[in-house]
């Protein structure tokens, strides 16, 4: 019988899947071999992302037959895509978050066989979103010589963002979503730029920080008392912030809000 602790990381990696799989279904639906070609792709990339839908279903079925009874099922979603060229930028976000979250999670599996089922599906996830910013968005490959895990919460934050509800009899998984954080349009993003944070209390953002998660290593930057920072020069590639009221020890407990995505290639 599975431990209840894997049966919660399974859970949660189900949780995942249904949506990425339900992303990749819908916009193949509803954007032909035509749309992609008329958004200036090769006819190759809607090819390749056929094959990535196909991989997400896979790991659903994986999942759901490792939980029998205790699976969870497929919400409703809303996705934050209008066009292909958005749809593969959303793409990008979901598969570097799906990649960070296994890799997060994985030293909570006491399993060792499943331990290298999820192995096998992180590098699975790594590999498809090194090929959409490459091939897709000519991005670079990578972010930088390591991945960037993100816990339980803060992948769940992510996720929370883009379901609308969820069946009444899916398992209630033990995760909680921090409130949002975002970048204010009036000051893009960009290494080294000074922006404007939004999230709930940044009228008076004293004492707190934007602390950015990339590779293995934190970074924190102290806010101004109006919401602003100053983003560090150096950021590459993929990383995710949160606003934090420490600036050493950033965990769940002194997380105020985020995390929000940053992508600078």
């Amino acid at each position: 019988m599975m431990v209840h602790q894997d049966v919660v990381v399974l859970q949660y990696a189900l949780t995942l899947e249904h949506l990425e799989s339900t992303f990749y279904s819908g916009a193949l639906a509803t954007f032909d071999a035509t749309a992609f070609t008329s958004a200036g792709f090769d006819p190759l990339v809607r090819e390749r992302f056929v094959e990535i839908a196909a991989h997400e279903q896979e790991h659903v079925t994986f999942l759901t037959a490792a939980l029998g009874s205790q699976a969870t099922q497929a919400c409703t979603y809303s996705f934050p895509y209008t066009d292909v060229k958005s749809f593969a930028a959303v793409s990008m976000i979901l598969e570097g978050v799906g990649t960070s979250a296994y890799l997060g999670a994985a030293k909570f599996l006491s399993d060792k066989t499943l331990l290298t089922s999820a192995g096998s599906i992180l590098t699975t996830e790594a590999r498809q979103a090194s090929w959409v910013s490459s091939s897709v968005l000519a991005h670079s490959p990578w972010s930088g010589p390591f991945e960037t895990p993100l816990d339980f919460n803060q992948v769940f934050t992510l996720a929370s963002a883009m379901i609308v509800s969820c069946p009444s009899t899916n398992p209630t998984l033990p995760f909680k979503a921090f409130p949002s954080l975002m970048i204010s349009s009036s000051t893009p993003a960009a290494p080294g730029a000074t922006v404007a944070l939004e999230f709930t209390g940044s009228t008076d953002a004293s004492g707190l920080f934007l602390s950015i998660f990339t590779g293995l290593d934190v970074i924190s930057v102290a806010i101004s008392a109006d919401g602003q920072v100053t983003l560090p020069s150096n950021l590459t590639g993929t990383s995710y912030g949160v606003v934090s009221k420490s600036s050493s020890d950033v965990t769940d407990a002194v997380t105020v809000a985020g995390p929000v995505v940053f992508q600078f290639y």
